[in-house]
């Protein structure tokens, strides 16, 4: 991934700064990020979903608006109008430098501004909010809630995320002239809604509006236990890949390394790749026409995007112990209905493993198989089973003398 430091000058004249976040090779599209109220272009969650993003060959264009972040201004001259200048500022600096963005992302306030401004984005093929409101009169709603001298005084100071910001009535004013429902109905583009059910900020009912008011084609994903800020780098993770998957059928966002790897391998070659700056333990895997993600828990400094090593060692001996069984049983033409494979590994003390070969004293690993069969099938033939079991090929390969030469490619 490569990382550029962009400077444009926003709505209002003054210095805006942001990252163009794009993957090795040519990106299959351009997205542009919006992000949430009183937050910056460097929130955790929006880094994440950018960094997803560009592992499947879509660029990312992230920038702070007027006053806050690395940007330029005064946040208490601005308000919801002057954030959607400073999007389209952001959208015409791409179309005049790279091309103008196929996607548009806005999380929380940031969504009710792409939905504002996608009509002066008329290249952008897909739109997609993060926990956003359907309305901005929420916003207003809820500083009032919290400062309502703000009317009497025209400005007060509000703590918003434990960050002190002055707010003043041009805000409010500009919030309550807002039409958003009717920006949603015409906004004439396909439409992904991310939410979650639980959200405390910004309620699962300002989904429900956004949803019933927008035409077809859209879409709803519920981020299930995320909260507002999608603070789990792994919630954040599901919607961008959820959010590439979605805009593949709307512009071609082939991930540049399948490209490069699928289909190349032949059977029995795997091609596995990550490491990179940033991208902690996740690896990408290749299998001919078939790619997956492994990755390591958040308890050892994972993200959890997908299985341990173990996990898919594991899985290869459980599909091939099943696949094994099934063959036999077909064979033999017995009526196995069905197989389930449970598999648990450990370091155990060879001193403690009376089937266990070699010298004592050490640890060795032990891979407890326990199978479960449907169908009607007697003693004999269950007792025959569980000898084949053994005979598949992976058993063979990990109970057998392995050689793995290492070198350079």
């Amino acid at each position: 991934m490569k990382r550029e430091r962009i400077h444009f000058p926003g709505s209002q004249g003054t210095d805006l700064v942001a990252l163009l976040e794009t993957p090795a090779t040519p990106p299959t599209a351009y997205a542009l990020f919006a992000h949430c109220f009183t937050c910056s272009k460097d929130l955790k969650a929006a880094g994440w979903i950018s960094r997803t993003l560009v592992e499947r060959g879509i660029a990312v264009f992230r920038f702070d608006f007027t006053g806050l972040g690395e940007s330029e201004g005064d946040f208490a001259d601005t308000n919801f109008t002057s954030n959607l200048e400073d999007l389209v500022a952001a959208g015409e600096w791409l179309r005049e430098h790279h091309e103008a963005p196929k996607i548009l992302v806005g999380h929380s306030l940031g969504g009710a501004a792409v939905l504002a401004a996608a009509g002066q984005f008329p290249e952008a093929m897909a739109v997609a909010t993060i926990g956003a409101p359907s309305d901005t009169q929420h916003l207003g709603d809820m500083l009032l809630s919290k400062a309502p001298e703000i009317e009497e005084r025209g400005s007060a100071e509000v703590q918003l995320a434990g960050r002190s910001f002055e707010i003043r009535k041009q805000l409010l004013d500009d919030l309550a002239e807002q039409t958003m429902q009717e920006c949603i109905h015409g906004l004439g583009k396909p439409l992904l809604v991310f939410h979650s059910p639980i959200d405390q900020t910004v309620g699962i009912d300002h989904a429900r509006r956004i949803y019933e008011a927008a035409r077809h084609p859209k879409s709803f994903v519920s981020l299930d236990d995320a909260d507002h800020l999608l603070t789990r780098q792994r919630d954040a993770r599901y919607a961008g890949e959820v959010l590439a998957a979605w805009a593949g059928r709307y512009v071609e966002t082939e991930e540049p390394e399948l490209t490069d790897r699928l289909g190349e391998g032949e059977r029995g070659q795997v091609t596995v790749a990550g490491g990179g700056v940033g991208e902690g333990f996740r690896q990408q895997v290749f299998a001919r026409s078939h790619a997956l993600v492994a990755d390591e828990p958040e308890s050892v400094g994972g993200s959890d995007t997908g299985p341990t090593p173990y996990d898919l060692l594991l899985a290869a001996l459980g599909t091939c112990t099943s696949m094994t069984l099934r063959m036999y049983a077909e064979h033999k033409k017995w009526p196995l209905e069905g197989v389930r494979v449970d598999l648990s590994h450990s370091r155990v003390h060879a001193n403690d493993c009376d089937e266990c070969e070699g010298e004592k004293g050490g640890k060795i690993s032990r891979i407890e198989r326990t199978l479960a069969i449907d169908g009607d099938l007697d003693d004999e033939q269950r007792a025959r089973l569980l000898e084949i079991a053994d005979r598949c090929p992976v058993h063979k390969t990990l109970t057998g003398e392995i050689e793995i030469p290492t070198g350079w490619a």
